[in-house]
């Protein structure tokens, strides 16, 4: 079971790479690196904000999988607003963002605001869970997204996790 406190609130836990096809960049991330099996969902998110309060959303669909201790997402973007954050959806191949759980995600989020790192598109999922990708492509080349360490964000993460147990290479791309 993974635990909030096997993370250290605010370092990387997850590093995301915008793909052109979920589940072909899967099977191929995991025959490069024996990364996975990756687990593959369609994301939409609607109930959110960009910057200046401006309506946003987010149509993606996401495979997780374990690379290490770390989680991979590939990211394959089907719709995004507002312009400000689409733009930041359209380089494939690309690190898209790093995530980082964060014990405090209002104060993470005044802390990447005053450093220039202006959220670009805050939402919660369908979970409750806030989380915003903050834009730091001009000092990092890639936007950092941030949430809390909450039951369903780690149930996610202990899914994935518990998958590549003893893994065998067997079925490299699987519904989620």
């Amino acid at each position: 079971m993974v635990r909030a406190d096997e993370f250290q609130l605010g370092t990387v836990v997850q590093t995301a790479y915008l793909v052109d096809d979920v589940r072909t960049a899967a099977a191929r991330f995991a025959a490069a690196t024996g990364a996975g099996p990756f687990l593959v969902r369609r994301n939409r998110i609607t109930d959110a904000v960009g910057p200046d309060g401006r309506p946003a959303m987010f149509d993606h669909s996401s495979a997780y999988g374990q690379w290490g201790r770390t989680q991979i997402e590939l990211v394959q973007t089907h719709a995004a607003a507002p312009t400000e954050f689409a733009d930041a959806t359209t380089e494939i191949g690309r690190v898209h963002h790093v995530a980082m759980m964060v014990e405090s995600f209002a104060e993470q989020q005044k802390k990447f605001s005053d450093l220039g790192w202006r959220a670009l598109l805050t939402a919660t999922t369908s979970n409750g869970n806030a989380f915003a990708f903050h834009d730091a492509r001009a000092e990092l080349g890639h936007l950092v997204e941030i949430y809390e360490a909450r039951p369903s964000i780690l149930a996610l993460y202990r899914r994935v996790a518990e998958a590549a147990v003893d893994w065998d290479g067997y079925e490299p791309v699987r519904e989620m």
